[in-house]
């Protein structure tokens, strides 16, 4: 379950009566869409409907099996999400868009570049003084990746910036490969790998470009710096190999 803080109310009004339930606003626009497949008492405060949730008054059970047919909470809560209203203050608004908002940052800052600089990644705070700058809001009430693109349409007037996708090769020495190469075939698609006489391994990995300082980071790490990692430009290299 999570903390009341944490959570909207879910309002329907029916048959004379009224229906409030505490549930996580993500999830409760998932179910609203049809998309919700978690487990229902993850994602609210209290396995129980009221009448008044702020009071904690609860409606007659005449009355939940009138507009429901049943009292179960569990079957009940989705049904109130679904037909009726989010509720949200003014306060948990800000919230949920600055937790959006840092959300989409995050996430074209993992897949996009600047064309003009070799497809180098955006920093997160280039992203976030851009967006500011173009004027862009986001909606709280939205999932993150039906925002992308307008954030996007938004950057290009800002910044030079594209989505694209890199594939680096990278050698890791014997002495690390064995506990290595486990994390680095993780880190994205992993096109090919070959395990060299010397013990030695090379992996090629394709990921979101704007992750490429990140992998090095991670390479690095793993190996002591002692790893030798290639950008391949042409993946029919790979394919003539």
């Amino acid at each position: 379950m999570i903390s009341l803080d944490e959570a909207v109310t879910a309002r329907l009004e029916s048959h004379g009566a009224r229906f409030e339930v505490l549930i996580d606003p993500d999830a409760a626009l998932a179910i609203k869409r049809d998309e919700f497949d978690g487990d229902l008492t993850d994602v609210i405060a209290a396995e129980d409907v009221f009448e008044d949730a702020s009071r904690g008054d609860r409606p007659a059970e005449d009355d939940l099996e009138n507009v429901f047919g049943t009292t179960d909470p569990l079957e009940i809560i989705p049904e109130v999400v679904t037909r009726g209203e989010i509720q949200i203050t003014a306060e948990q608004r800000r919230e949920m868009q600055e937790q959006k908002r840092r959300q989409l940052i995050d996430r074209i800052a993992r897949n996009a570049v600047n064309p003009q600089m070799d497809d180098a990644p955006h920093p997160p705070e280039r992203i976030e003084r851009a967006l500011e700058e173009a004027g862009f809001r986001v909606d709280p009430m939205q999932p993150v990746e039906t925002q992308v693109d307008d954030a996007l349409d938004a950057l290009r007037p800002v910044i030079p910036i594209r989505f694209s996708e890199v594939t680096i090769a990278v050698q890791l020495p014997a002495e690390y490969a064995g506990s290595a190469q486990a994390r680095v075939r993780q880190f994205g698609d992993l096109e090919r790998e070959e395990w060299q006489n010397d013990g030695s391994w090379v992996g090629v990995v394709t990921f979101p470009a704007g992750m490429q300082n990140d992998f090095y980071d991670l390479v690095n790490e793993l190996t002591s710096g002692e790893a030798e990692t290639r950008v391949i430009k042409d993946k029919d290299e790979l394919r003539r190999r």
